[in-house]
């Protein structure tokens, strides 16, 4: 159901902290006409984390209007409140949403049967496609293809996953275990540099940070993927590796990936919530320098 190049996008702010429409209009606009399959709002790069219930509405509402259906429309809808977790994934497929895509509980570490119970209580709360967020990183808890494949067995609308695991081989068991016997069933790579082994292995694409900065290269890396074109996919790979080192730039990631977004002329202040920090002086200009790098036109 999700396949190619989706984006998390990030949320654009203003100089104070508050949600700036129109400069996500602007964003989203320039991801569809650069060729994404589909946008993820409020995942990790969209600090759901930092964002109250009612911004988390508010901005529902409007990306679903803005977008129009003109791509999948996914929410991030997943959190430590169950009760929370389930009102606003009913609120997204009321506003029209095309799934949600649940990370699993994070702070303590939960057992098997503990997120089973979570991820099936939510399946029996709503008919909208379920996306399920491997970030074992964040959780303390890996979805591996066992649990997995015991979710989408029982729940027929938990349609993919997103895998944000550090290591290519845990993607591709997902893909053998779980597709073998769900071949529509998508699993994309969390991981921006691990699309092409992804693909490779069977897998349907990425959901991943860089597509912000770069969404015409993601695209472009498909189409030389489906052309067998691999010196397009030599020098789209080049750039994206080289662009990895984005995420090392601030901690969390999140306000240099939207300076590469400004960098690169999109006319947005990369302002991000609290607790987080803006940038300095000296990581603009490593920014800066790793477009460069990587052959990317920055203002």
């Amino acid at each position: 159901m999700f396949r190619g190049i989706l984006s998390p996008s990030i949320t654009v702010l203003d100089a104070q902290g508050n949600i700036d429409f129109p400069g996500n209009e602007l964003h989203i606009n320039r991801l569809i006409d650069k060729g994404i399959n589909g946008i993820l709002f409020l995942g990790s790069i969209g600090e759901f984390f930092a964002l109250s219930l009612e911004e988390k509405k508010e901005f529902i509402t409007f990306v679903t209007k803005t977008v129009n259906k003109r791509v999948p429309v996914l929410i991030g809808t997943g959190g430590t409140v169950q009760a929370e977790v389930i009102e606003l994934t009913r609120f997204a497929e009321q506003a029209g949403a095309d799934g949600a895509v649940v990370i699993a509980p994070y702070y303590f570490r939960l057992d098997p049967d503990s997120i089973y119970r979570y991820y099936a209580n939510l399946a029996r709360s709503t008919a909208l496609p379920i996306m399920l967020y491997n970030f074992p990183d964040r959780t303390a808890f890996d979805l591996g293809p066992e649990l997995v494949l015991r979710l989408v067995r029982e729940f027929k609308h938990i349609v993919a996953i997103k895998d944000t695991v550090d290591n290519i081989s845990h993607t591709r068991k997902l893909i053998q275990v779980v597709k073998s016997e769900f071949p529509d069933f998508s699993v994309l790579s969390g991981y921006d540099e691990y699309l092409l082994p992804n693909l490779m292995a069977g897998g349907d694409g990425t959901l991943s940070g860089l597509t912000n900065v770069i969404p015409e290269v993601f695209a472009d890396f498909m189409k030389a993927y489906a052309a067998r074109d691999f010196g397009k996919l030599a020098i789209a790979q080049a750039q994206i590796s080289i662009l990895m080192n984005l995420y090392e730039v601030t901690s969390p990631f999140v306000a240099g990936i939207k300076g590469a977004v400004a960098a690169v002329g999109v006319p947005i202040v990369p302002a991000v919530k609290e607790p987080a920090v803006e940038l300095t002086a000296l990581q603009s200009q490593t920014i800066r320098i790793l477009l460069d790098k990587a052959g990317i036109t920055s203002r």
